[in-house]
């Protein structure tokens, strides 16, 4: 069973009012939410307690989980939502990335002069062009594995994954700055390319411009580079070979992929033996209540 399907068979279960499903969810996610709240929030304590309002955020909001959608993702998204109303509440300050991969999880909202018609058509257009170019974004990321041109992917990621201007990317990689833009340009042709072979006429041409907001928000929120667990647990023990040596030492080092580095702070707290069984036991106690509630419209609050 791959980790899609585990998670589907655990939404399931939860959406059945399972206490089982429910706690292994917990213990499942736990880790690597807490890796990332701890290098938000100074406090130990709050950082937990955070992620234990997450959790509860989930159930709460579950009725509206989308299963196309990576529960990780969107469990993260949760997190961050609760990060930031802790931090406004406490007056805190957090560690400030260099990268803005850090701001994945931002989603427009609406006028205030658009009708909720509106806003769910333009919403629904949105969604729907947001899922066309991340399967192209997969495609063209595919290709370049394919072929073996790591580094052009290490120029497209940090171009609009990490958002980086053609001078710094060429600074970091030790290339020529003709070299990136060339990679760059190269790249949007690629995606226009693949766009035109689906007829996608919704999404149109893009101008280099607006292909580096568009590139970059579905980079972003799909987060098509971020690594597998498998990988990162290779990584770890140290038997991870080349070329994926190279990329996964960039991709969590250079590009600073949070998500990628929560989670695998998340397998060295697991080789060190830490045991998160107290503090799950508490998270499980504090929200399983809520499970009787999580098909109840009336039950639905925002995360």
């Amino acid at each position: 069973m791959s980790a899609e399907q585990a998670d589907h068979y655990l939404i399931e279960e939860i959406r059945g009012g399972s206490e089982a499903g429910w706690r292994q969810l917990i213990d499942r996610y736990q880790g690597r939410l807490q890796a990332f709240a701890k290098s938000r929030i100074a406090s130990i304590a709050d950082a937990e307690d955070v992620v234990q309002d997450t959790f509860i955020g989930f159930l709460q909001s579950l009725s509206r989980y989308d299963a196309a959608r990576s529960l990780e993702t969107y469990l993260f998204t949760i997190l961050r939502y609760k990060i930031t109303d802790y931090l406004r509440a406490s007056g805190s300050g957090f560690r400030k990335l260099e990268t803005q991969a850090d701001d994945w999880w931002e989603e427009a909202t609406p006028s205030l002069a658009e009708s909720p018609s509106m806003a769910a058509v333009k919403a629904e257009s949105a969604e729907a062009q947001q899922a066309l170019l991340a399967t192209v974004l997969r495609q063209l990321i595919q290709d370049l594995r394919d072929r073996g041109a790591f580094e052009d992917l290490q120029i497209i990621e940090l171009l609009f994954y990490a958002c980086r201007r053609n001078n710094r990317v060429a600074e970091l990689l030790d290339v020529d700055e003709k070299h990136v833009a060339g990679v760059k340009y190269r790249a949007i042709q690629k995606i226009q390319k693949y766009l035109s072979e689906m007829e996608a006429a919704t999404v149109g041409a893009m101008t280099e411009v607006q292909a580096d907001a568009n590139v970059s928000s579905v980079w972003l929120q799909q987060r098509v580079t971020c690594l597998k667990r498998s990988t990162l647990g290779q990584y770890l023990l140290g038997i991870l070979e080349e070329p994926w040596l190279s990329y996964t030492q960039f991709h969590l080092d250079v590009v600073g992929c949070p998500l990628c580095v929560a989670n695998l702070e998340d397998l060295e707290m697991e080789d060190e033996g830490d045991d998160l069984s107290a503090s799950s036991g508490q998270i499980f106690a504090s929200s399983v209540g809520f499970l009787s509630r999580v098909s109840s419209p009336d039950s639905e609050s925002s995360p």
